[in-house]
């Protein structure tokens, strides 16, 4: 896979602010150096002897001071930072990116426009870690190509080693574009290898290493700068004689916040949908850890109209022991019971499951949240249900995202590899326990998904890939013993590791990982590496740390915060998905806490780093800003009378509360586009929009409760009175019946030809396996068979019936599940081949279902050809949408609506909920439904329950009421003949009842649905 890059005008913005400052210097070739004694162009530094050298450096600024100040203070004013009042150290610039956007895109970017612009070309980057410079080596390698479309050269980038100097001389020799990326400790640090920058050096003709760099006045790039820049880092820079620093970071120290020129914080970085939106799955310890009854809540079940149920796991009683098992519980239920009759669980009876509270209350008194963990809890158990969660999570966003082509990555950091990987006497590789816990939930978690969804794509690529095979370790490697080792930790303060070889590991892997065809999707790493991890498409992170680490949370999920990219790598942004940029793009953070103890943590962090953010809408927050008419012309600054203007209108509008603080109202018109200003303002709306989202919103940067968002539909009764809704309803709530009449003989011999051609029964095999007893250990061994080894076994096929004692009554099950006379079905198996019936003997079971299923599908053949059907005097009530207990979960099987008749929809595919949202935006749709389970057609192979129901307003489109039935992929799908029967049904109903006012039609998308109608 190559990843795939484009143009994004944050990034193009941030570029432009760094070159705008500059604006007037002139473009010119840079100096060519060829001295001896001193460098001509750096001031008070002198080689001594015959140390001449050949070089190209960035040319002086020639700008004054008042013209950068000028430049600077009006890019401030456009991105609406304070304008700074002086130049605060010469040249110095601050970017403030939020992680996950790109920065080093950006900086890069950068560094391509200075050099079409004025001519630079000499730059260097200093990081803090080994993390950050591999990262920062394979972004330069996997965007050449891409930056030499755009700009027609190519960056020769290298990483700097004292061992190797001979790429220094090629940094201050080559005319073109030169980066050295270099640590900060390979020139601040004590040992021997960060001196030898200083020192004059044999193998470099006698010559100091920083003397050669400090004579291209190079352009300084630091990454994470409060990370690099200590006190004695500060003035170590200075050494290199830079024409500018730039400096880049999401968490800028405020002492060190330079002539700011552009910002983009985690607020705006959300607000834009330009990272991962986060949701957390909690898991808190509640109560006591005594010998008490261990219960775990895991999640809430909410189906349709169905009563809610519980998922819990609690110990139960069985032949070998006590162990834990998972169950759906529902109200009523006695965990006494179910456990086996074990004495903890006295008293325990469900007697409330609350769908909306994600809680279970118990007879006892005793309520337990999700996430919950109660009673006897060990480390262990707290281990094995995040690995579980993480697996789950992983099960459900990849289930999703596996039809768009995205690969899911799920990362656990751990403290130590023998958590994960040992070695036996031998040096063999072992699981350890990480490692063995996530193989025995990953084979549970997936025999359920079988059970549940059955044989699909989705399942199929699941059981291609070994539990052994889906999980990896990326960890040191020992070169002595060729073995997984725990990280040398080289920043306590920061919890960070500078082991070199595991960056490699990572960093090589990037772009296979992201291949569906890789059957890597877990990844466990050192908690120690967690800010060198930067893969876009990890979807859970999981820390399976001690209970005591004090790791920041904002960098915890930093690691996944990237936007992801498809099978092709396209990054998955606002271009490619539009408005489900976040539905599509959701980190899920497995805490071992409680959900609100970790937001509230998050939120905090965050808070902290916009804390120069303004809290409330004033005069004074638009005072001094620069404003652009929508073409981008008409530039001006709001002056105080302007802004009091615009100040006022907010209130008039109802955006402004009494404290001063953004509606709802506010909100709401900006995402519909109602957003509303003084006429002379309509140019400048835009703007405006912009200031005021420079306002702290802690409500936009909240993460998700994965666990939670369930809702309760509620029939807006409003809707319901509307003259276009009674209009429709008028239209289609009457009721019909149906005639059939067909040859009997005709149906008979198509069943017989297809029974005939189609019948395949599975053929059953037992599996014949011999074993040999090793010596017994212990007399529980040889109870539980484990003192056998199985030594071979064989697949052998069953030709003779099964169960000869069980009687079937073959012909009155297919007159069960077809609805035809046993006459008739009798005339059917007398008809076909003697080898087709006899496939009844080697698998009954089968032979019914697939027999029945064959001779439906003639049935309904035959009937298409001779079904009428007539119009009733009765109809359907509006009752049918009061039916009680519509529930389901946001962001899984629900979305919020306007015109829907309640305010959600439950959907059941991807293309449902793109169907609602499309009806939603368009605007000559006035009102719809999807129609409950009461509303249906009667059909000769059941009740048939149409879609959705849509009245649109007049003037708009043809004036008709269009009943559809929405299915994934026209173009793919071959509808089955028992399905095809009722949508014929459904047809033929509808022009009976409605003659031309109602159009009934089986679509995959709105646009299909609009083609219909217009013509």
């Amino acid at each position: 896979m190559k990843l795939q890059f484009k143009h994004q005008k944050f990034q193009a913005d941030a570029a432009n602010a760094v070159c705008s400052v500059f604006a007037g210097q002139p473009k010119r070739t840079n100096t060519y150096i060829v001295d001896r004694g001193t460098v001509r162009g750096v001031e008070q530094l002198s080689l001594e002897g015959d140390q001449s050298f050949t070089g190209y450096n960035n040319t002086k600024i020639v700008l004054t001071e008042d013209q950068i100040k000028e430049n600077l203070q009006k890019i401030q004013r456009q991105h609406q930072i304070e304008p700074s009042s002086k130049l605060e150290g010469k040249y110095n610039l601050t970017i403030e990116m939020e992680t996950g956007v790109g920065k080093t895109y950006t900086y890069i970017k950068t560094m391509y426009e200075l050099n079409k612009l004025y001519g630079w070309s000499k730059f260097i980057i200093v990081v803090p870690s080994v993390a950050i410079r591999e990262g920062v080596n394979k972004s330069l390698a996997v965007t050449k190509d891409h930056f030499a479309l755009e700009y027609g050269k190519k960056i020769r980038y290298f990483i700097y080693d004292s061992k190797d100097l001979t790429k220094v001389d090629q940094f201050a020799s080559d005319s073109g574009i030169n980066v050295m990326i270099i640590n900060s400790q390979a020139f601040n640090a004590r040992g021997k290898d960060a001196r030898r920058i200083y020192m004059k050096l044999d193998s470099f003709r006698s010559r100091r290493p920083i003397d050669i760099i400090a004579a291209t006045n190079p352009i300084l790039i630091i990454d994470e700068p409060q990370s690099v820049e200590g006190k004695v880092t500060k003035e170590k820079l200075k050494e290199f004689n830079p024409l500018m620093t730039l400096r880049y970071s999401a968490t800028h120290k405020k002492d060190s916040m330079y002539n700011l020129v552009y910002r983009l914080d985690a607020l705006e970085a959300y607000n834009k949908k330009l990272v991962k939106k986060i949701a957390v799955k909690g898991i808190s310890i509640t109560g006591t850890t005594a010998t008490e009854s261990y219960l775990y809540l895991e999640k809430i079940n909410l189906s349709g109209n169905q009563l809610p149920t519980a998922t819990l796991e609690f110990e139960v009683r069985g032949a070998r022991g006590v162990r834990k098992t998972s169950r759906k519980v529902r109200e009523g239920d006695s965990l006494f019971s179910l456990s086996g009759e074990l004495e903890e669980y006295q008293g325990y009876i469900v007697s409330r499951i609350n769908g909306f509270a994600n809680s279970v209350e118990f007879s006892n008194g005793k309520v337990l949240y999700a996430g919950d963990v109660y009673g006897e809890v060990n480390e262990e158990h707290i281990r094995r249900i995040q690995i579980r969660e993480t697996i789950k999570s992983h099960f459900e966003r990849e289930r999703e995202l596996f039809y768009k082509g995205i690969k899911v990555l799920s990362l656990f950091f751990i403290d130590e590899v023998a958590k994960y990987k040992g070695y036996d006497a031998l040096g063999n590789e072992l699981n350890g326990q990480y490692a063995e816990i996530f193989e025995e939930e990953y084979n549970i978690m997936l025999k359920e998904w079988q059970s549940e969804f059955g044989v699909d794509d989705y399942i199929t690529y699941l059981n291609k890939i070994e539990a052994t095979k889906t999980h990896s370790g990326y960890f040191s490697i020992d070169k002595k013993t060729n073995r997984l080792k725990d990280s040398a930790i080289k920043d306590r303060k920061q919890n960070t590791s500078d082991d070199e070889d595991a960056y490699d590991l990572i960093m090589k892997n990037k772009e296979k990982l992201l291949d569906l065809n890789h059957p890597v999707r877990f990844i466990f790493s050192h908690s120690a590496l967690r800010e060198g991890w930067d893969n876009p498409n990890v979807f859970q992170i999981c820390t399976l740390k001690q209970s005591g680490s004090d790791i920041r949370k904002r960098q915890e999920v930093g690691r996944g915060l990237r936007l992801s990219v498809n099978n092709n790598g396209e990054r998955m942004d606002t271009q490619m998905l539009g408005e489900d940029v976040q539905k599509v793009n959701v980190l899920t953070v497995i805490a071992n806490e409680s959900y609100e103890s970790f937001t509230k943590g998050l939120q905090s962090e965050i808070a902290e780093v916009v804390a120069d953010r303004p809290r409330e809408v004033t005069a004074e927050l638009f005072e001094n800003k620069v404003i652009k008419d929508e073409n981008g012309q008409n530039e001006q600054i709001i002056d105080r009378k302007l802004s009091v203007k615009i100040t006022n209108g907010l209130i008039r509008h109802g955006y402004i509360d009494d404290d001063n603080t953004l509606t709802d109202k506010y909100y709401e018109d900006v995402k519909s586009g109602a957003f509303q200003v003084a006429d002379e303002l309509i140019p400048y709306k835009g703007e405006i929009v912009t200031i005021l989202q420079s306002i702290y919103d802690p409500k936009a940067i909240t993460p998700e409760d994965a666990r939670g968002n369930n809702v309760e539909l509620k029939l807006d009764k409003k809707k319901l009175e509307m003259k276009q809704f009674k209009a429709l309803w008028n239209q289609i709530n009457i009721k019909s019946t149906y005639v059939v009449d067909f040859d009997t003989d005709e149906l008979i011999q198509k069943s017989i030809r297809a029974l005939d051609l189609k019948l395949r029964v599975a053929q059953i095999y037992f599996r014949i396996q011999s074993g040999e007893m090793d010596s017994i250990s212990s007399k529980e061994a040889l109870q539980t068979g484990e003192s056998f080894n199985v030594v071979e076994g064989d697949n052998n096929k069953i030709d003779s019936a099964i169960n000869t004692n069980v009687k079937y009554d073959l012909i009155g099950k297919i007159v069960t599940e077809t609805g035809l006379t046993r006459k008739t079905v009798s005339s059917i198996l007398k008809g076909i081949q003697k080898e087709t019936f006899e496939q009844f003997q080697r698998n009954p079971e089968d032979f019914i279902i697939k027999a029945s299923t064959i001779i439906n599908e003639q049935k309904a053949t035959v009937i298409i050809e001779h079904i009428t059907y007539n119009k009733l005097e009765d109809s359907y009530s509006t009752d049918i949408f009061t039916e009680p207990n519509l529930k389901g979960r946001l962001g899984f099987n629900v979305v919020k609506t306007d015109k829907h008749l309640y305010d959600h929809v439950i959907y059941d595919a991807d293309n449902e909920r793109k169907f609602v949202e499309d009806l939603d935006k368009k605007s000559e749709v006035a009102v719809y439904v999807k129609l409950p389970s009461g509303f249906y057609i009667d059909t000769p192979v059941g009740k048939y329950n149409p879609d959705w129901a849509i009245s649109f307003y007049e003037g708009k489109v043809k004036h008709v009421f269009f009943v559809a039935e929405t299915k994934g992929s026209l173009s793919s799908m071959e509808l089955r003949k028992i399905e095809d029967l009722k949508i014929h049904c459904a047809r033929e109903h509808f022009k009976k009842i409605s003659s031309d006012t109602v159009e009934y039609d089986v679509i995959d998308s709105y646009d299909e649905l609009l083609n219909i109608i217009l013509q």
